[in-house]
């Protein structure tokens, strides 16, 4: 594993002003809805460009050496607008565990950050992408275990399209997992993925963890899933990303 030579923690300033990277960005937030009680659950800050480019073009900059510094900045940059826009429900921030070295170290300037912009830690969620193979599953382990202590809720992101499938969700058990786009995408039309879906909802239901269905962009999928019994879902058909605002949700999106 390499670890960067400056590894250290970082302050607010040199997070939210790009100084840590050598480069700038900034965040879009798309709305987590719950479906049932017609509200939202959180919003997950995204990556983009300060002209609202793609996370593509932000992460063509990002390598082995300046990962961490990344990481750190993308926890205060979302923590730093989610206060400034008034944000009053969750806010899921997407981390990197290959960037993460000590959690007890590492976690200190989203702590900070969550004090200096008064945003209350509990209303966190960290959110781990299936898609990045994990280089060392002892010390996710360890990151997941330290980061649910101190109040912060936990995902698997993309959950259904990466390296490791219920074994990720038996080593770790998040509070949440997220479906991925890719089993969700037509799945009124599929009786596969249907099965598949029922299945994780099984295992999910019986580990106490809530699922979300990520990726919804018709009435059609919507349907099929809600009557699957999942009551939190995020797609274009919800609402798009916002770049650095808190999108609207249609009251008629709710509408079953």
């Amino acid at each position: 594993m390499n670890i960067p030579l400056d590894f250290r923690p970082l302050g607010c300033a040199e997070c939210v002003n790009g100084g840590a990277l050598g480069f700038d960005f900034s965040m879009a937030f798309q709305p987590i809805v719950d479906a049932e009680s017609g509200v939202v659950f959180a919003h997950e800050a995204l990556a983009r460009g300060l002209a609202g480019e793609s996370a593509a073009s932000v992460f063509s900059h990002v390598n082995d050496q300046n990962r961490y510094r990344f990481d750190q900045t993308c926890r205060v940059k979302a923590i730093q607008l989610a206060a400034q826009l008034a944000m009053q429900c969750r806010l899921s921030i997407n981390f990197m565990p290959n960037a993460v070295y000590k959690p007890e170290l590492c976690i200190r300037t989203t702590l900070r950050a969550a004090e200096q912009y008064r945003f209350p830690v509990e209303h966190i969620i960290f959110e781990i992408t299936e898609g990045e193979k994990i280089q060392d599953h002892a010390r996710l382990r360890e990151i997941i275990k330290h980061y649910q202590s101190i109040g912060f809720l936990t995902a698997i992101d993309d959950f259904g399209a990466g390296y490791s499938g219920l074994n990720l969700l038996a080593e770790f058990q998040p509070d949440l997992v997220k479906l991925d786009m890719a089993l969700i995408r037509n799945i009124h039309q599929d009786k596969s993925r249907q099965a598949i879906v029922r299945g994780i909802l099984l295992v999910c239901e019986e580990m106490d963890i809530q699922v979300i269905a990520e990726g919804i962009e018709d009435r059609q999928e919507y349907r099929v899933l809600w009557d699957f019994g999942v009551k939190l879902f995020q797609g274009y058909f919800f609402a798009k990303p916002a770049f650095e605002a808190l999108p609207q949700v249609a009251p008629q999106a709710y509408a079953r």
